[in-house]
């Protein structure tokens, strides 16, 4: 889970039970959940499974974690035993031998220090078994309180001056009483928690100063361990009882076994291998002959921590912290170093990270905030480049208690640093020239070899200053330096730098070259730091009081308790003109870097529209090219249409004329057939009126054979008649819808291509050429409509020449039209004003034609009146002829009645033809039925 944004980054799977603990590397890249069953070991990168640790359900685990400040796993399982694991390989390192007899309990919970010494282990019982991991024994056995019966949690209480090795164990109990016991002296120290008030759970806080519980109420409480601790840190008398009277069967148990009391009693005999009385450092109290003023806080005596220190010439690591903290009296002022650290990161060291380039991120945040504070007290620190340097190994050394971090830094540079700034921003050059002065009286020749090279005290002796031995010397040296410094007067540090330059003086004489004295006081060196040291007291010791540094230098001063004291021992105004200029450049590149991401911006956006542009531009000659491709495909597509369409015509031509030239044989065939018919009729009349009257009785009975013959004839005349007239009205139609459709194909052809000479042409002569070619195509409509009409009725009068004459003309006028569409604009009015003419006499020919007509009409109808009406005599004459002449009037009624229905075809013909016109050769519209 992210916790910043509460979003779930994993979900890790494979236990089939309920995670009981959950245990992280200190790198805080792997990490070991634990069930009842299995243990499984992630990678926090990747979030994967590494290995799963698999037992027996007969024994199951009952905790698996890391040990703190190194790569071994420790696993505990329900038979009590416990198994050390390599972390990197997995391969099992040792196991706890079992407890002596008499002493084993089913082990539940369990705690480890922070430097992973001790391991203790607690279950269903008062007793608590303190393993040593380094030798793999129990070493003691703590017997609770006869109220405690169980133990349900173990927690160490941590410390930031015991170097890891935690001394103080939280035991909550059954009775959700959580105690507190030293596992040094085995006194009860103090208890949170009661009966009426139980504790359900408890934590503490990493610095080891809160303590937060959860009621069994469920209310939290958070409790001050300085508080709860403040009786405990009075000189205690010793509270410690063995158990010796216990049966000799379990003497081995006896030598372990401790109780924790309340009560006074006498230390102990122990065995001679018991580890905790190597461990116990008694400080006598008896003060009466001391000095006051070398008593230091925590009941220590400075003259006794002197002595302690020349025999040993360093202090116990496991006390050096509480050591230094008594003897730099730091006042812990935690509301005035708050309000620094609220003040936030300084101007002076918000990119530190930079110019320090420090790993650890931790690290570099406390070196940054301790940093901040100095330089929010004073501002010179903050204009100071040295104050890093200055900082860094105390900042390495107290990482996780910055308030002690930052007091004593603030100690160091109070009363070891006293005249450092008084000819700021140079180097101190009065304690350089002090330093100068003890290195001529003690060593003469090793200043003139400087001298000769032009080598200056802020080449031998400032580097040594500015970073308090630290690029010098190892951290086991550097302590031991420090123990001694912080133990004697300011002067010392002093005496050390000189003391340093002169145990060198060897290799320094060898070397002749600025570069060579440069990396010799800014690299370490073999040189033995305890020679170093009793040099610096021998020259404290022989070095003249009108040179010596402790006639210039105040004796040690601590912070003043409740506020930091003012320093102000500087030149102020250059400090405020650096502190100014230090501003305007700020602000300058600050204006310099809004201004340069303005201008990136502005890039990215020019780009951004470069790239859109470019991007458009591509795509679209990508368009272009398509449609350019399109186009020639449907100008391909359009050319093979129009060869198409252009041999369709061609074949429907050839198949028209072929239709006509059939038509035309069978209409003559037929004619001619009518007229044979005919001819044979009137020869067979006139030889029968011929023979009439010789051969009466035979050609009686001959004249009704004849008579019946030819009414069947009639008959089959009028039927074969009519059919004949159906199936040319129906050619007639056929033919005219078939004109109408290839005129209308043609015209279409005629637009197509009309219409690609326009596009050609479109540029100079669009609008009139459209203009010309409405007027063009009415005229042509009016022109066509006479001419069809004309070629109608003299179709009507000539049968075959009118046809003929009708074809020619047709294909004069698409000629015509096609020779017309290609002229130019002139040419086209031109033939406009001619076509209005021709229309005009086109329609007086029309009219003289439809008198004509009419003329002809009337005279036809008057022929076969004429006709009818001596038909009609000549029957009322030979009426009494018999029934021969009965049959001939009724063969001659039939006649008339057929006339009549061929003028009534005629007419519908004409009429048809009136409203069956064709459409206008090369006129833009078209023509629907």
């Amino acid at each position: 889970m992210e916790t910043e944004t509460q979003e779930l980054v994993s979900w890790m799977r494979g236990h089939d039970s309920s995670v009981s603990s959950i245990s992280v590397h200190s790198s805080g890249r792997y990490a070991i959940t634990t069930s009842t069953d299995t243990a499984q070991l992630w990678d926090l990168d990747t979030f994967q499974r590494k290995r799963k640790l698999n037992v027996r359900q007969s024994v199951g685990i009952q905790q698996v974690f890391f040990l703190p400040l190194s790569n071994t796993i420790l696993s505990c399982f329900k038979d009590n035993s416990v198994f050390a694991w390599e972390f990197d390989t997995l391969h099992c390192k040792y196991q706890l031998p079992t407890a002596v007899e008499g002493s084993a309990l089913h082990y539940k919970v369990f705690a480890v220090t922070r430097d992973g010494r001790i391991f203790v282990a607690g279950g269903k019982s008062n007793h608590l078994h303190l393993w040593c991991l380094e030798s793999k024994q129990l070493v003691r056995i703590i017997q609770m309180p006869t109220e405690v019966r169980a133990v349900r949690h173990l927690e160490f209480l941590p410390d930031s001056f015991d170097g890891g090795s935690n001394q103080v164990l939280g035991v909550l109990s059954q009775d959700n009483i959580m105690r507190f016991i030293s596992i040094e002296t085995y006194k009860l120290l103090f208890v949170i928690g009661s009966h009426e008030e139980g504790i359900s759970t408890a934590a503490i806080s990493p610095s080891g100063r809160y303590i937060a519980s959860v009621m069994e109420n469920g209310s939290l409480n958070l409790y001050s361990v300085q508080a709860l601790t403040q009786e405990v840190n009075k000189p205690p008398p010793p509270l410690l009882k063995v158990v010796e009277d216990w049966p000799k069967c379990k003497s081995e148990a006896n030598k372990l076994t401790v109780r924790v009391t309340s009560g006074r009693s006498e230390q102990p005999r122990k065995s001679k291998g018991s580890k905790i009385q190597t461990r116990l450092l008694k400080v006598q109290m008896s003060t009466t002959l001391e000095n006051k003023e070398n008593e230091l806080p925590g009941g220590l005596n400075k003259k006794r921590l002197q002595v302690l220190l020349k025999g040993y010439g360093e202090y116990p690591a496991k006390y050096r912290m509480f050591v230094w903290r008594s003897l730099l009296q730091l006042p812990e002022n935690h509301l005035a170093f708050s309000s620094l650290i609220d003040k936030g990161t300084h101007s002076a060291f918000v990119n530190i990270q930079n110019e320090y380039p420090i790993k650890s991120r931790k690290l570099l945040r406390v070196l940054q905030r301790t940093l901040s504070a100095l330089a929010h007290w004073s501002a010179i620190f903050g204009e100071t480049p040295y104050i890093p340097l200055l900082a860094f190994p105390f900042v390495k050394l107290f990482q996780n208690n910055q308030l002690i971090c930052f007091e004593v830094v603030a100690t160091v540079i109070v009363n070891f640093c006293q005249h450092w700034f008084e000819y700021f921003p140079n180097p101190p050059v009065n304690i350089l020239s002090m330093m100068e002065n003890i290195l001529a009286h003690h060593d003469k020749e090793l200043l003139q070899h400087f001298i000769k090279y032009s080598v200056t005290s802020q080449v031998y002796a400032w580097p040594l200053l500015e970073t308090l031995f630290s690029e010098v010397l190892t951290r086991e040296e550097w302590l031991k330096v420090f123990d001694n410094i912080f133990s004697n007067h300011p002067s010392y540090f002093l005496m050390v730098v000189v003391a340093y330059i002169i145990c060198s003086r060897a290799p320094l004489l060898l070397c002749n070259q600025s570069k060579d004295f440069e990396y010799f006081f800014h690299h370490r060196n073999n040189l033995d730091v305890n020679a170093v040291i009793k040099r610096a007291y021998h020259l404290m010791e022989t070095t003249p009081p009108d040179i010596h540094p402790q006639r210039v230098l105040d004796d040690f001063v601590p912070l003043t308790k409740g506020q930091y004291p003012v320093f102000n021992k500087y030149p102020k105004f250059v400090v405020d003109y650096q502190t100014q200029e230090r501003e305007r450049i700020r602000q300058d590149e600050i204006e310099y870097l809004r201004e340069r991401q303005l201008v990136h911006e502005l890039e990215a956006k020019a780009q951004e529209q470069k790239a859109e542009d470019e991007a458009f531009y591509r795509k679209q000659e990508l368009l272009q090219e398509a449609e350019e491709q399109r186009r020639k495909m449907l100008l391909e597509e359009e050319e093979k249409l129009a060869e198409r369409r252009q041999r369709l015509a061609a074949v429907r031509r050839e198949l028209k004329v072929k239709e006509l030239q059939f038509l035309d044989a069978s209409r003559r065939r037929f004619l001619k057939y009518q007229l044979d018919r005919r001819e044979m009729e009137l020869k067979r009349l006139d030889d029968d009126i011929a023979r009439k009257v010789s051969m009466r009785d035979r050609e009686t009975a001959a004249a009704v054979q004849d008579i019946e013959v030819r009414q069947m004839e009639l008959e089959s005349h009028r039927q074969l008649f009519e059919q004949r007239l159906i199936k040319d009205q129906e050619r007639i139609t056929q033919e005219m819808r078939e004109e109408t459709d290839d005129r209308q194909r043609k015209a279409d052809l005629e637009d197509h291509i009309v219409q690609r000479w326009i596009e050609t042409d479109r540029e100079e002569r669009q609008k009139a050429q459209l203009v010309a070619e409405e007027n063009l195509a009415k005229v042509e409509q009016k022109c066509i409509d006479n001419e069809w009409r004309l070629q109608v009725l003299n179709k009507l009068r000539h049968d075959d020449q009118d046809r003929d004459k009708h074809y020619e003309e047709i294909a004069k006028l698409l000629h015509d039209n096609r020779v017309k569409e290609a002229e130019l604009l002139k040419a086209m009015r031109e033939a406009e004003e001619e076509k209005w003419e021709e229309v005009a006499w086109r329609k007086a020919r029309l009219e003289e034609e439809q008198k004509a007509a009419a003329a002809t009409d009337v005279h036809r109808k008057q022929f076969l009146e004429d006709e009818m009406n001596d038909a009609l005599e000549l029957d009322e004459k030979l009426q009494s002829g018999g029934g021969y002449f009965g049959r001939r009037q009724e063969l001659v009624r039939q006649e008339r009645e057929l006339m009549a229905e061929v003028r009534q075809l005629r007419q519908k013909l004409t009429a048809r033809a009136h409203i069956r016109r064709p459409p206008a050769l090369g006129a833009p519209t078209r023509w629907t039925t």
